[in-house]
């Protein structure tokens, strides 16, 4: 299933995991929101963004709760569905200490079901963690981000001012980002 989770298939995963929640005892009463997710990496792009990308899972940290305590009901989903073990994961969250501090006024719903919210986050955060990762694949979506409008002095003073805390990668980040504007 690699590379092929489309907007419409982690809608239904997502679809799925809320209805399980909703089922299992300690969240049966649960308010609408009451479990949250903050979509990262290609699943930001994709749901919240509108880019054809492929990817093969949805990047995703839970709030106010742990992963782990998921992971038996995203393991069903993936069975279900035919989809990998880890189709949710919180791989974006390497980089998740280079978010603003306001990251959470700029998230946007991509999902809201009985239980489960998913917000993934906004173009600028997404810049700013494709500015470190830096990565050849990261180029276009950067570009792309651009294009639609993401906050470049924003971006650019946030990564800037990480750079003076000496936050490892800063200055990459910054080169990254200078190399990207250069190509447009």
């Amino acid at each position: 299933m690699a590379g092929n989770l489309t907007a419409q298939l982690m809608l239904s995963a997502l679809g799925r995991l809320d209805l399980l929640l909703s089922q299992t005892p300690r969240y049966s009463d649960a308010s609408p929101g009451e479990v949250a997710l903050i979509v990262g990496g290609g699943g930001a792009m994709i749901l919240a963004h509108g880019f054809a990308l492929a990817t093969s899972d949805v990047d995703a940290v839970p709030r106010g709760m742990d992963l782990s305590q998921l992971d038996p009901l995203i393991k069903q989903v993936a069975a279900e569905l035919s989809l990998e073990p880890d189709w949710l994961n919180p791989y974006f969250s390497t980089f998740a200490h280079t978010l603003p501090q306001d990251y959470g006024s700029r998230l946007i719903v991509v999902f809201s079901g009985k239980v489960l919210k998913a917000e993934a986050l906004g173009k600028e955060e997404m810049l700013i963690m494709k500015c470190f990762a830096h990565r050849q694949k990261d180029v276009g979506h950067a570009k792309a981000l651009i294009k639609k409008g993401a906050n470049l002095p924003s971006v650019e003073n946030h990564i800037e001012s990480l750079l003076k805390k000496g936050i490892p990668g800063s200055q990459a980040a910054l080169d990254f980002l200078d190399d990207v504007l250069g190509q447009l």
